[in-house]
């Protein structure tokens, strides 16, 4: 069983008093109670952590990531794996069950089902195999139950609804297979709602959307807004009697990008009781320095080499070798953490602390200048400290937040069912 690395009695104190004032904004979000800087990493460690979106599973399934063992970031791009979490004092992530938007058919949604189903099987067999390490997790107290049994909490997260095709049964399928949260679209529009990145289809949620949302609130599912246009956010926030979450998303008045969240729909979310969890995908953090030589060698590079995830084995290890020349001849010009925690000041000025968390999308694309994996999350909670963060506060945004909505989502779920 993995050693536990701290005192639990101060996170007890901060837990059971979020559980009774959870709804009571923190008063002393810029009065840091932290003493010494030098003693971050020992506080971090004492933090219940919590990610609420990787996309580790495509590694998992795609590229054979073994989870027990440590990978190197530079060479595989490998962002998590249970070694790393430790080093970086991560306690629980959401693994997110990607998938690609496809074809609107029945053909389509029958194959990219299938493909979710295979993908959520990988990640519990990998799990599986470190028992004593880590185990799935599907309710807001397993994070901390496992994290007293010295183990990771893994939960599963869908990013793309597209998987449910046009059948709500699916929901309730891939509920009972572990999904606790669903981004209802990616970067195209499918049949519940119309996408940040796409042109407007149905100018919010489909007529479907709503009876997914509704069933979703039913389950106990979380609804995430992540990767939807505006009006389809305001649209779940009108429908939903549960708070919602963006998984990771950003600032749009720090960054001006379609992913991120404008300050009136930041009100909103909060008026609705949800968390906005920050991404550290750079692009969503500030706006990209142009890099044309950069720009050319990975066009190049996909142009020669196409779906990098249809590659054999062999194939792969060339792709990764001109990879890895292209990224040492041209690096991209990357974000700090710094820059990642002004869109969290920017995000409590706006919404308050109690909706405010983080969700990293490591191996999703996701990496800054130093916080390139999840063995460098440290320098958040230090940065957050350095900014005069309380204890409290940074608690919040770690974990306290999102598992708080986690509950809320659960208790509304149960009295639904007692109606």
């Amino acid at each position: 069983m993995r050693t536990r690395r701290f005192d639990h009695i101060w996170f007890i104190e901060c837990f059971c008093t979020w559980t009774i004032f959870g709804l009571i904004s923190c008063a002393t979000v810029k009065k840091s109670d932290i003493p010494y800087e030098d003693q971050s990493m020992t506080f971090h460690q004492s933090l219940l952590t919590l990610d609420t979106h990787v996309d580790t599973p495509l590694r998992v399934k795609h590229e054979g990531v073994d989870l027990g063992k440590r990978h190197d970031p530079r060479l595989i791009y490998s962002k998590l794996d249970f070694p790393r979490m430790e080093e970086g004092g991560l306690d629980a992530a959401f693994f997110a069950v990607w998938t690609p938007q496809g074809a609107r058919t029945d053909s389509g949604h029958a194959a990219i089902k299938q493909n979710a189903l295979e993908i959520i099987g990988a990640v519990e067999s990998n799990i599986a195999t470190y028992p004593d390490l880590a185990a799935m997790a599907y309710n807001s107290n397993d994070a901390k139950r496992l994290r007293d049994e010295g183990k990771y909490a893994i939960y599963l997260g869908m990013e793309n609804g597209y998987p449910l095709g046009t059948e709500l049964e699916n929901l309730d399928l891939f509920y009972e297979r572990g999904v606790r949260y669903i981004t209802l679209c990616h970067t195209s529009n499918n049949e519940i709602c119309d996408s940040s990145n796409d042109s407007t289809e149905f100018g919010g949620l489909s007529p479907f959307g709503y009876t997914v949302v509704k069933r979703m609130n039913q389950l106990g599912m979380m609804v995430d807004v992540s990767h939807l246009s505006d009006a389809s956010v305001e649209d779940v926030l009108a429908c939903s009697e549960a708070p919602v979450i963006a998984s990771h998303s950003c600032a749009k008045a720090l960054c001006d990008n379609p992913r991120n969240i404008n300050d009136n729909l930041l009100r909103q979310i909060a008026k609705n009781g949800g968390v906005v969890q920050v991404n550290l995908f750079s692009e969503y953090i500030k706006i990209p320095t142009p890099n044309p030589g950069r720009d050319s060698a990975q066009a190049a590079l996909k142009e020669k080499w196409g779906d990098k995830y249809k590659l054999n084995a062999d194939q792969k290890d060339a792709y990764q070798l001109e990879n890895l020349e292209v990224n040492r001849l041209y690096p991209r010009f990357l974000p700090t953490v710094a820059d990642l925690v002004d869109h969290i000041d920017h995000i409590v000025k706006i919404a308050g602390i109690d909706h405010i968390g983080i969700g990293s999308d490591f191996d999703g694309g996701a990496e800054l200048e130093d916080c390139y994996d999840v063995s460098e999350m440290p320098n958040i909670t230090q940065e957050l400290i350095h900014r005069e963060y309380s204890k409290a506060a940074i608690e919040k945004i770690w974990s306290g937040n999102l598992l708080r909505l986690f509950h809320e989502v659960e208790m509304i779920a149960d009295s639904s069912k007692t109606e």
